[in-house]
């Protein structure tokens, strides 16, 4: 498998300056382990060693790296299908990742206004950024260099957002509960128990004195219903219990059916036995 490797860059640094520099590189070059310096402040840096010091740029300078990615064997630029520069701090931590644009002949160049940072270059303090180059392509392995040190201005400080203090840590809430509550005493419960059980003792007693006369309670027509009538109580309890409200009506419906059967049935045993037509 072919391996490509980008022709020495080519480093340039001008104060207030926009035009590109030419590529000075050729694609019959290999890399070169020395640095040279024309008189436009651009220096080619090599790929073996990292150029000392640190590059330095001010408010106002502007940063222009060019680069040709070449073919290893045949030394023809190739296209990577992703390129990126990274601003990597060391000590914060904090890095920034900027795609470049690489034409079809593997050339590529950018460029860093200090005028106008990208968004891409991350928070800085007084320590260099390490400035690494990436390339990335289905057909050739990855590749990384690490380029150069690059101390910038300082960044200033962003502006605080006004709901900022709605996430910082806030203080624990203490709460407040109101003192238990007080148990009168058991003769007043005793006095009121007796009294909501007062009329149920009376219906009890007065039932005694009527005697209602049920003789057909228990008979083969009435009793089913009267049975399904007890199984609705019955779910009403157990969904006071432990039912929620969608299987009470689930099971409801389902015993709806028979209840209706049921009490058809016993309406017409009744209706027999008023007009004389059945005995039992």
């Amino acid at each position: 498998m072919r391996r490509r490797s980008p022709s020495n860059p080519l480093v340039s640094q001008s104060p207030r300056r926009t035009q590109a520099n030419s590529v000075q590189s050729r694609q019959s070059e290999t890399p070169r382990p020395e640095k040279r310096t024309d008189t436009s402040r651009g220096s080619r840096i090599s790929l073996a060693h990292k150029p000392s010091p640190a590059l330095s740029l001010g408010a106002s300078d502007v940063l222009k790296l060019t680069f040709q990615v070449v073919d290893k064997e045949d030394r023809k630029g190739v296209q990577p299908h992703q390129t990126f520069l990274r601003f990597y701090d060391e000590v914060s931590g904090e890095e920034g990742i900027q795609p470049v644009k690489v034409t079809p002949g593997g050339k590529a160049k950018f460029e860093l206004n200090m005028a106008r940072p990208p968004a891409s270059l991350p928070p800085t303090t007084t320590d260099p950024l390490r400035v690494s180059l990436y390339l990335g392509s289905f057909v050739h392995p990855p590749v990384q260099y690490e380029l150069f040190d690059l101390v910038v201005p300082p960044s200033q400080p962003p502006p605080q957002h006004p709901d900022e203090a709605s996430f910082h840590v806030r203080p624990e809430i203490q709460h407040t509960f109101r003192p238990e509550q007080k148990l009168p005493p058991k003769v007043i419960s005793a006095f009121f128990a007796a009294l909501l059980a007062a009329p149920w003792v009376v219906l009890v007693g007065l039932w005694s004195h009527i005697r209602p006369q049920v003789p057909h309670l228990f008979s083969p027509n009435i009793l089913p219903f009267i049975a399904t009538l007890a199984a609705f109580e019955g779910l009403l309890v157990w969904y006071w219990v432990a039912l929620r409200l969608g299987q009470v009506l689930l099971y409801g419906a389902i015993l709806a059916v028979p209840t209706a059967l049921t009490g058809k049935r016993a309406l017409a045993a009744l209706g027999e036995r008023r007009l004389g037509k059945s005995s039992k």
